[in-house]
C-alpha cells in the first residue's frame, strides 16, 4: 500500500550554485513544452474521471500503484531486517570497500560491494544497479564507474548487479524460480533493490531520508522501476534505459523474458517483435493494447525528483510522457522535479555524469 503524499512548495533556491547548473534541465526545449504526445493522462482515472485536487491524486496514484502491480505481480514481503555479511575491507584513499553479502530475495543472497566516504557523521547514499556489482566500483568499462565517483562525493554507495543470471544470458531475477515465475522479472529486480534499500537505511553511517538510486541501461530500467514502485527512494538517476515503450528500439526491449514478457524456455529469439518472432509471455502485450505506459510509473514518483539522463535510446523527445509527470508535480505544488539531460550515444560520458552527479547532490545534500 502507497502511503499518502504530504505537499507543500519546492523551495529550491535559483542562488544555489549546484541548482543553476542543472536548472537548464528540468524545462523541455520549446519545441516539446505543453506537448503531451499519444500517452494516456495520469490525472484521469481509469473510469474517465479527471484528477483536480492533491486529494484526488493520493486516490488515483493508488489506483496507479494496484494497477500496475497486479499486472506485475505481487512481491514478496520486503527483507527488512537483514544481516549484512562483510566478506572482506580494502581502505581507499578517502573511503572504505567492503565486499558484502546479503539477501535480496527471499531465498537469494547477492555480492555487492559498499562503500562508505572517511568522516563522522550521516551520510546520502546511493544505490548503484547494473549487470555486475564491479562495473561502478571502476572494474568495468569507462564512465560507468557511478559509486566510485559519487563516494568520492562524500556519498555511501552500494553496487549491486545480477553477476551469474548475466552469466548465463538469463540477466535478471526470476521468484520464486526460472521455471516456475510470479512476478514479472523486472519487478523482481526493483524488489531486490527495495531490500538493498533496507541495507543501507540501517547503516549508522547513512541518513536513510536521502537515498538514492541510479543506473545505466539494463541498470537504468532496474533504477525506473525500482525507484518508481518502492516510494522510500528519496530521488532516483535513469540513465538510457527507454523510459516509454518503443518498438522501433531494440534496446527499449520490455517485451523480452528478462523483464515483462516472460514465459517458460526455450526462450523467443532475442530482438525486435515480428510476426516471426512474437511476444510469447507475461503482461507486456496485454499492456500495450490496452494503453498502458511507462509514464504512469513515472507518475509515481511525484513529488520525489528524478532525473533522465538520456542518450541514443531516450531523445528529447520524450519530454512528451516526462510532460506528464510535470503536470502531476503542478497538481501538487512542486517545481524542478523532473529533469532531463541529452547526448547521441547510448553510453554516458564525463558531461553527462557530472549532470547526473551534480542532480543526486543537490536533492540528497540539500
Amino acid at each position: 500500500m502507497l502511503t499518502t503524499v504530504v505537499f507543500g512548495q519546492n523551495s529550491s533556491s535559483l542562488s544555489d550554485e549546484k541548482f543553476r547548473k542543472i536548472a537548464p534541465h528540468f524545462s523541455p526545449p520549446s519545441e516539446f513544452e505543453g506537448k503531451f504526445g499519444h500517452y494516456r493522462s495520469p490525472l484521469t482515472f481509469y473510469n474517465g474521471q479527471k484528477v483536480t485536487t492533491p486529494e484526488q491524486w493520493n486516490k488515483r496514484r493508488e489506483e496507479i500503484f494496484n494497477t500496475w502491480t497486479d499486472m506485475l505481480g505481487k512481491w514478496p514481503a520486503l527483507i527488512k531486517e537483514q544481516k549484512l555479511e562483510i566478506l572482506e575491507t580494502d581502505k581507499k584513499d578517502g573511503y572504505t570497500q567492503h565486499r558484502v553479502r546479503y539477501n535480496w530475495t527471499p531465498n537469494e543472497k547477492t555480492i555487492g560491494y559498499l562503500l562508505i566516504p572517511d568522516g563522522i557523521g550521516k551520510k546520502p547514499a546511493v544505490l548503484t544497479v547494473y549487470y555486475e556489482p564491479e562495473t561502478a566500483i571502476g572494474l568495468g568499462r569507462e564512465g560507468r564507474d557511478f559509486a566510485i565517483q559519487l563516494a568520492k562525493r562524500g556519498f555511501v554507495t552500494l553496487s549491486i548487479g545480477t553477476t551469474e543470471a548475466s552469466k548465463a544470458q538469463t540477466f535478471s531475477i526470476y521468484y520464486p524460480s526460472i521455471e516456475k515465475v510470479s512476478v514479472q522479472p523486472l519487478s523482481m529486480l526493483a524488489y531486490a533493490a527495495a531490500n538493498s534499500w533496507y541495507v543501507l537505511a540501517k547503516l549508522p553511517e547513512v541518513d536513510s531520508n536521502k537515498i538514492g538510486i541510479m543506473g545505466h541501461s539494463f541498470g537504468g530500467k532496474w533504477a525506473m522501476f525500482a525507484s518508481c514502485l518502492f516510494e522510500k527512494f528519496a530521488c532516483a538517476v535513469w540513465s538510457d534505459p527507454g523510459i516509454v515503450f518503443d518498438e522501433d528500439r531494440d534496446a527499449v526491449n520490455y517485451w523480452e523474458p528478462w523483464y515483462l514478457g516472460f514465459h517458460p524456455k526455450p526462450w523467443r529469439k532475442r530482438g525486435l517483435i515480428t510476426p516471426e518472432n512474437p511476444v510469447k509471455g507475461g503482461p507486456y502485450k496485454k499492456m500495450i493494447a490496452e494503453g498502458y505506459n511507462l509514464h504512469e510509473l513515472h507518475a509515481l514518483m511525484a513529488p520525489r525528483p528524478f532525473l533522465v539522463s538520456g542518450g541514443s535510446e531516450d531523445p528529447p523527445k520524450r519530454w512528451g510522457p516526462l510532460n506528464h509527470s510535470i503536470a502531476v508535480n503542478n497538481l501538487l505544488g512542486y517545481k524542478n522535479r523532473v529533469a532531463m539531460t541529452n547526448r547521441p550515444e547510448h553510453s554516458p560520458n564525463v558531461e553527462s555524469n557530472m549532470q547526473a552527479f551534480l542532480f543526486l547532490e543537490y536533492f540528497l545534500k540539500k
